[in-house]
């Protein structure tokens, strides 16, 4: 008979010694260093007790203990003696202490073993098959017990039937068998794998994933299949007060009670991200955020419950059923999705808790201030950020960005670099239907009279202090409106509204995207109108002002119903009277006649500019203003040209231009004569008779 103590391997050997996390020399076999190898080799030792009692349960009786070839063959009298053990239905299991994984354990702070039975909510027999199957993958002298007791020596790992047989259950036992079926709660949660499904079910073998054993061994690597698809948690922001606040106090109190699938509904790209963020911070629990997770969420979950942290899953894909469905079905680990789209609940058969995300007012102050730290110091950071709307980790991430602009520029941080880190976050789809200008003008640049150079002003106030007046201040309309500022320049052609328009984007710090009507108006019924939702939908999300140049085309007044076409052209001003009320962006409108636009619309807007056709005096500040820059032969006044030639101001930037070829050809400066060309091509252009055809 064969005697195996916990010394043995498939021969008699001597006790060896292996290092401690030391240094000096210990007895016991090797394993990981720190709290939970230490932990995991004390259960290992206790095992090792119980697999040298089973070794000498079964080599009590066997009359080929003693072969050298055992397991290889199939001698006369290992058939007989297989025949004379047969075991009987109520036979008792081998006298073999029960729970290997419990029983005899030290407890010990750093048992990750024991800390994952309890998250995961593993029975002791469960938790005892885990530490069988992973024994060999720690210490290798497990091995050739493992081949002896599966009478097989190039078997190595355990097998269902001798798991069983090491926690001294029976293996005709149905509830015992059924905690290795797939169903088992070890096989769904990924921490066993049944291996050899061919094979009879007692002679499967049993593998644990690498990631497990190396967690349980202390190793906080993610599982390499989630490499490249985990992001880091944005900080979370300063509290916003209000709302805000109150939601996340409460679903940090709702998280710490317990594990919970939750959608959060972002107003905008980033603000369920910030939203969780503050959550996870205030309920002190950590988490693996990724955005497509769908080809890995049996990696993702089993990560997320060894390391007992949540699963913030940020913009579902296009088609969220498959993996919505995978995440609520999960048990035992915290989920959290967030997206723009409202949920639906045809996603998953199981409802998550479904909330609105509190939305991140514009300029968040304190946010910029905190990611931006000492920088913020130097400019006026209220008003440069006043206008941006960034959620979740974008303020973050521009605040970077800033700080490097400025480290290439060679100067402290500024409120330009800011604007420009700002604008960069916007990652618009605008572009398939407007043209984008980056404003390179200012105030200076506009020639107006006082009046709607006062109105313009306000219009750049109303977009920097919307959110106080019309949220903290409560003076929204209600019924499902927008924050958005909305206005209307009206005038005759080249009386500045484009310009003007330009001017309040860079005040702001914004964008300009005028939009390509002819990417818009569509013959087909409804089509005009998708075009536009696809534009205001994208400008809702996007820190831009949008800018309807000629709007004549989509804001015409309604006109009663004669045909076809007359009920779908009201249909389609419906629409547009609609999505105005609960439009969130900044959209300014031009017209050359202020009486074409319907006054529903007008209605609606807040504000509506006139731009008067300018007379002597403007036009002569016009021709000075775009003469400043062009060098000119001493003695050109342009004070005739302004009296003799009504001329808006396009069409005198125009005349310049004309001028400035006209010199540059020359090789020369600007001349009288050809400034008088200048404004009499602009004349002859728009069919007008040309004052003076003499000299000046």
């Amino acid at each position: 008979m064969t005697t195996v103590t916990t010394a043995d391997t498939d021969t008699h050997a001597p006790t060896r010694t292996y290092p401690s996390a030391t240094g000096s020399p210990s007895a016991g076999p090797p394993g990981g260093s720190g709290d939970s190898g230490r932990a995991l080799l004390a259960r290992l030792e206790v095992l090792r007790d119980r697999v040298a009692a089973l070794v000498e349960h079964r080599t009590a009786d066997d009359p080929t203990a003693d072969d050298p070839l055992r397991g290889l063959y199939l001698p006369d009298e290992a058939v007989h003696h297989l025949l004379r053990t047969w075991p009987a239905a109520d036979a008792e299991p081998p006298a073999v202490p029960v729970a290997p994984a419990t029983a005899g354990a030290p407890a010990d702070p750093g048992d990750r073993l024991a800390r994952l039975a309890g998250r995961a909510r593993l029975t002791e027999l469960d938790t005892a098959a885990l530490l069988v199957a992973l024994a060999p993958d720690v210490d290798r002298t497990f091995e050739p017990l493992y081949g002896y007791l599966n009478n097989d020596v190039s078997r190595r790992r355990a097998t269902v039937g001798l798991a069983l047989d090491l926690c001294g259950m029976p293996a005709h036992l149905a509830a015992a068998r059924a905690r290795f079926h797939a169903s088992a709660p070890l096989r769904t949660l990924g921490l066993l794998e049944v291996e050899e499904p061919e094979r009879p079910f007692l002679t499967r073998s049993l593998r644990v994933p690498d990631r497990l054993v190396g967690h349980l061994l202390g190793d906080d690597t993610p599982d390499a299949a989630l490499l490249g698809l985990l992001l880091p948690m944005p900080d979370p922001l300063p509290a916003a007060g209000g709302d805000a606040d109150v939601f996340v106090r409460r679903l940090a109190a709702r998280l710490q009670a317990g594990p919970l699938t939750a959608y959060l509904r972002e107003p905008r790209e980033g603000d369920g991200l910030a939203a969780l963020s503050a959550v996870l911070d205030a309920a002190g629990i950590e988490a693996l955020r990724c955005t497509d997770p769908e080809d890995h969420v049996p990696e993702l979950l089993r990560e997320a419950r060894l390391g007992g942290r949540a699963i913030v899953v940020s913009g579902l894909p296009e088609k969220p059923g498959p993996l919505v469905r995978a995440l609520t079905a999960a048990t035992g680990v915290t989920v959290l999705m967030t997206d723009p789209r409202p949920y639906d609940p045809q996603w998953a058969p199981a409802n998550p808790l479904v909330l609105d995300a509190p939305g991140r007012r514009a300029g968040g102050v304190a946010a910029w201030r905190a990611a931006l730290g000492a920088d913020a110091d130097g400019f006026d950071l209220a008003t440069a950020v006043a206008p941006y709307r960034l959620g979740g980790d974008r303020i973050q991430r521009a605040a970077h960005t800033a700080q490097a602009l400025a480290a290439f520029d060679g100067t402290p941080v500024g409120a330009e670099h800011v604007r420009l880190a700002a604008r960069r976050q916007s990652a618009s789809g605008l572009e398939s239907h407007a043209r984008r200008i980056r404003p390179d003008v200012d105030w200076q640049d506009l020639v107006l009279p006082d009046k709607p150079l006062v109105q313009l002003r306000e219009l750049a106030l109303r977009a920097r202090h919307r959110d106080r007046v019309l949220g903290d201040w409560r003076l929204s309309a209600g019924g499902g409106r927008g924050r958005g500022v909305l206005g209307l320049f009206a005038g005759e052609s080249g009386t500045g509204k484009t310009l003007s328009a330009e001017v309040v984007a860079a005040d702001l710090g914004l964008d300009l995207y005028v939009v390509q009507l002819s990417s818009v108006v569509d013959k087909y019924v409804g089509e005009t109108e998708k075009n536009l939702e696809r534009i205001f939908t994208e400008a809702d999300r996007t820190d831009a002002v949008l800018l309807f140049d000629e709007a004549d085309a989509v804001f015409g007044k309604r006109s009663e119903v004669k045909d076809a076409h007359d009920k779908y052209a009201n249909m389609e001003s419906a629409y547009l009277l609609q999505r105005l009320e609960s439009f969130d962006g900044i959209a300014l409108l031009t017209t050359n006649l202020r009486a074409n636009i319907d006054e529903a619309f007008t209605r609606r807007l807040d504000l509506v500019v006139d731009f008067p056709f300018p007379d002597v005096e403007q036009r002569l500040a016009l021709w000075r203003h775009s003469l400043s820059r062009v060098p000119s032969a001493d003695g050109i006044d342009p004070e005739v040209l302004a009296r003799d030639f009504e001329l808006a101001g396009g069409s005198i930037r125009s005349a310049v231009v004309t001028a400035a070829y006209l010199a540059a050809g020359r090789d020369d400066m600007v001349t009288a004569d050809d400034l008088l060309e200048g404004a009499r091509r602009e004349y002859r252009k728009a069919g007008r008779l040309v004052p003076g055809e003499g000299g000046w």
